[in-house]
């Protein structure tokens, strides 16, 4: 029998809070698209889908979507999704986070439950700047680039949130832009399919603050500079990948899952009880 996609806007709250809160060519909208027809590929059945964020431009995600929503705290997103996953395993749940939420309050967070790899999906949306609350400077901003809070240039290295991921001990873990629609589509669903944390980094843009303050003062230019600027990571190894940013599948490795060895010590200290 052919596979059917679900009807995409099953999955949305469409009788309110649209439009979005967002500005006008955000990427975070892609991204939105992007795990609405995942999850409709899937054909999930959205009572048992969860979408927890954090704070931030990102952290507005789950008002938009019909499944069970957890909006958070800054930067413990994943803190309240491991306890979700705990206590309602038969739940996929998503996590929505910006580069900040992620990785600089959540930055212990964030390398802790890869390492402990719960069966979570991840999707870090990385702007490269605090967009909600002026423009500041990230973990995740590029060096000598420009923020309010970096007007002469950024002089500290960025993390490389991906090949953090990696290090951390994720079982899945890629990369890719706003640009490319369909490949993050396909990403997207192979990390929610995947058993253990799954790792989704989405380069996107915020033209408002990020883009004018660096010479791409629209959502095109900076769509534009997704597009000349990444490569199929299978390229970084030839010449023409050089100095260019890797899409793709960094890693997809079978690792126990955090869940399911916890069963287990429940069961063996049942045992000797």
């Amino acid at each position: 029998m052919e596979h059917k996609r679900a009807e995409e806007h099953h999955y949305l709250r469409t009788q309110k809070k649209f439009p979005t809160v967002w500005c006008p060519g955000c990427g975070i909208g892609i991204v939105l698209g992007g795990i609405i027809r995942a999850v409709a590929d899937l054909r999930l059945d959205k009572d048992k889908v969860a979408m927890v964020s954090g704070i931030g431009c990102t952290g507005r995600m789950p008002v938009y979507v019909d499944f069970y929503g957890m909006h958070t705290t800054h930067g413990r997103a994943l803190a309240y999704a491991t306890g979700l996953k705990l206590a309602r395993p038969e739940l996929t749940v998503l996590v929505v986070m910006g580069d900040g939420d992620a990785l600089a309050i959540g930055g212990n967070h964030f390398i802790h439950a890869a390492r402990r790899n719960l069966d979570l999906t991840a999707i870090v949306v990385n702007n490269c700047v605090y967009g909600m609350t002026g423009g500041q400077y990230s973990p995740a901003t590029p060096t000598s680039a420009i923020a309010t809070t970096a007007p002469y240039g950024h002089i500290e290295q960025p993390f490389d949130i991906a090949n953090l991921a990696v290090a951390a001990g994720a079982s899945l873990v890629a990369r890719t832009t706003v640009y490319h629609a369909l490949e993050m589509e396909r990403l997207i669903g192979r990390a929610i399919q995947k058993k253990g944390f799954s790792v989704v980094e989405i380069l996107s843009n915020c033209h408002i603050h990020y883009g004018k303050m660096n010479r791409m003062s629209t959502a095109v230019e900076m769509l534009r500079w997704f597009r000349d600027k990444t490569v199929p990571i299978a390229s970084l190894q030839k010449e023409q990948g050089a100095g260019k940013i890797g899409r793709g599948m960094l890693v997809d490795r079978e690792l126990p899952e955090y869940y399911e060895a916890y069963q287990k010590l429940v069961q063996v200290a049942q045992k000797g009880a």
